[in-house]
């Protein structure tokens, strides 16, 4: 246990780049992009609310990097047909209080909605399972060429994050998407050289890494989302995440985010099917024990996201080593000043019931356990200030009237 260590203390990256305290906020989906893909106006108050709030490093919901592959039908899409003076005005806002905002980076795969793709693409021709495949379509498998123009995407959509402004980038590669996808076995059964042995499924992100660091440079911070594991059989497994990590560490990666879990089997959101173990409730992190093993690997620094609702628990998990920075994402829709409020009092706890409309099949078409939480983001982006009893049929009627009929079209796999 290191003590010296708190959740206000700075923490400095290999590169130089220093985070002025512990506090991570996670990726979340905000749905505020315009007709054009290009951010909304109200995301630079919602960023500036958290910035002020004490959250030392912000990561944006995914920003897509192609344009004719959303994953949701609002997504922010960063490439040369966006305009970066509405990026610029985010940016600005979201870094004033010296917080730093990272751009997540992401292509969807196979994970798009029918009914923004007739024909996604993904390593190989594979359709999602347990119902899914009703609304995602099957995808087409990606030529060689096409993936090594997926790659360059990706490394041109940091460069532009880094012109925009932002203070760093994070890969988005876990949680099923294209990343994802590639590192595992169950949905990459290709024979070339991105396929096979797990030496050729990694190949893919790190090519992703090597082609965005010639574009940023060594002092621009990039970070990853990683699964863990997949939980599926078939998948990406605990031991293979190991390997990834200790690549992407020796390649030179600046911070590693570990999470778990596929919308198949959504572990991230606390899923049914991987009823968390008393051990895991006791400390609130999902994935710390596996941090634990990963910081006998690397010495990258990590973030443990999932769980967090005290002080006390936050603290513990830094002072043990396991991990450098407490992700925390859905209790900031909600207590946007969380980490001033956790920093200033040691016994700081908040708990919160997930929302429901009292029907499972009507929670179920809108997807509240998601969209909720969009609703409060949506709210700050309006000025105004999250409703933390705001009702089941609330976030169903402002759900409809912001997205009309897609409010209860799948967009998540």
């Amino acid at each position: 246990m290191n003590q010296a260590i708190t959740l206000a203390t700075p923490l400095k990256l290999a590169n130089g780049a220093e985070i002025n305290n512990r506090f991570f906020k996670s990726a979340m989906s905000e749905q505020l992009g315009d007709k054009n893909h290009n951010p909304r106006s109200g995301l630079a108050d919602v960023y500036r609310r958290w910035a002020e709030g004490g959250v030392g490093l912000n990561i944006t919901g995914n920003i897509m990097i192609d344009r004719t592959a959303l994953g949701e039908p609002k997504n922010v899409v960063l490439d040369q047909k966006s305009d970066l003076s509405t990026f610029k005005k985010w940016t600005s806002a979201a870094t004033a209080n010296g917080s730093h905002l990272w751009a997540q980076l992401n292509h969807p795969g196979k994970q798009i909605p029918s009914f923004l793709t007739p024909e996604p693409v993904a390593p190989s021709a594979i359709p999602l399972t347990g119902g899914l495949e009703k609304v995602f379509n099957t995808p087409r498998a990606l030529l060689d060429s096409e993936v090594e123009s997926v790659i360059q995407s990706f490394a041109t959509s940091a460069a532009l994050a880094k012109e925009a402004g932002f203070t760093g980038v994070q890969i988005h590669g876990a949680h099923g998407y294209l990343v994802s996808q590639f590192l595992s076995s169950r949905h990459n059964q290709r024979d070339d050289r991105w396929g096979g042995a797990m030496e050729n499924r990694m190949r893919f992100v790190l090519e992703v890494y090597k082609a965005m660091r010639a574009k940023v440079g060594e002092d621009f911070p990039i970070g990853i989302k990683l699964n863990s594991a997949d939980f599926m059989k078939g998948g990406f497994t605990e031991e293979e995440s190991m390997q990834v990590v200790k690549a992407l560490s020796e390649a030179g990666i600046n911070l590693i985010e570990i999470s778990g879990g596929t919308y198949e089997n959504p572990s991230m959101m606390g899923s049914k099917k991987n009823k968390p173990k008393a051990s895991t409730v006791q400390r609130e992190a999902y994935f710390l024990e596996y941090a634990e093993k990963v910081r006998k690997l690397v010495k990258t620094p990590l973030v443990v996201t999932g769980g967090f609702r005290s002080s006390q628990a936050m603290t513990d998990a830094i002072q043990s080593g396991a991990t450098d920075m407490v992700g925390i994402a859905r209790p900031l829709t909600l207590i946007p000043d969380l980490p001033k409020k956790a920093i200033a009092n040691d016994q700081y706890k908040t708990n919160f019931k997930e929302p429901t409309t009292g029907f499972k099949l009507v929670d179920k078409m809108i997807m509240i356990n998601i969209v909720w939480y969009e609703q409060q983001i949506h709210l700050m982006a309006k000025g105004g200030n999250p409703k933390a009893d705001l009702s089941g049929w609330s976030t169903v009627w402002m759900t409809l009237k912001s997205m009309g009929a897609q409010a209860f079209k799948k967009r998540r796999a």
